[in-house]
């Protein structure tokens, strides 16, 4: 069995004013037995949360895919976990398209965070106007064959399925979407890892709140979620962990 996995975007958001939030969630995780459960927040308040967390682990957005070197403004896997980050988010369509990262790139920065002993949680999903095209799986599995590391690392591997016109928007994938893209996310890592491929946990990202979250996770193959805004308060991210329990 595959535990349940919330994890919590800040993206950019959040201040040190707002680290009662982690301490509210991680109280909360504590009671949510069976469920796994995590906080992104920006570079900037990773070691604070730490400190905060109570054991609750803590993420971060983003890393660079090198050990060292003349890269400025970026952050490495080992200086994450030297902050005390436990997990790292990479290949987020909102980098992909700001930030014109591609597939390779995303897959260097994993398979970075892997050696690390970090969790990293590669993110995939297709647009609008590739839904209504029926690209949709195909765009998503290309993104898999492109992003996934070859080699496993050290850490654990986790995909996140976020369709692009969901993220942020207020609308949710059908659940014929979401079972449908899914299924053919294990099928694909099954076929390329074997049975590792059954054990990674996939995440559905898109909007996901309180109201959704039950329906969600109720799909063999949605193994937690990747919540963005939901994510900033205890009030709205604990029911969404509360959810995952069943």
């Amino acid at each position: 069995m595959r535990r349940k996995l919330v994890v919590g975007n800040w993206k950019m958001n959040g201040s040190l004013a707002q680290l009662g939030e982690v301490a509210a969630v991680a109280a909360a995780a504590k009671e949510a037995a069976g469920v796994d459960v995590a906080i992104c927040p920006p570079f900037t308040l990773i070691a604070s949360s730490v400190a905060r967390s109570a054991g609750l682990p803590i993420g971060a957005q983003d890393c660079h895919h090198a050990e060292s070197g003349a890269h400025t403004g970026n952050v490495s896997a080992g200086m994450l976990k030297e902050a005390g980050a436990r997990l790292v988010i990479v290949g987020h369509s909102e980098r992909r398209a700001e930030q014109h990262e591609s597939d390779a790139l995303v897959r260097a920065k994993a398979e970075a965070a892997l050696r690390h002993g970090l969790t990293a949680i590669v993110c995939v999903g297709e647009s609008e106007a590739q839904r209504e095209a029926g690209d949709a799986v195909a765009i998503v599995t290309r993104q898999l064959r492109g992003s996934l590391p070859a080699e496993a690392g050290e850490g654990e591997l986790v995909v996140a399925y976020e369709p692009i016109w969901a993220i942020g928007t207020g609308k949710t994938a059908t659940p014929a979407d979401v079972a449908e893209m899914h299924k053919a996310i294990r099928g694909h890592l099954l076929e390329n890892f074997g049975d590792r491929g059954g054990r990674v946990r996939i995440l559905y990202g898109g909007s996901v709140k309180a109201d959704n979250a039950a329906i969600l996770f109720a799909f063999d193959d949605v193994d937690g979620a990747l919540v963005g805004g939901a994510s900033l308060t205890a009030a709205q991210f604990v029911p969404i962990v509360e959810a995952a329990r069943g």
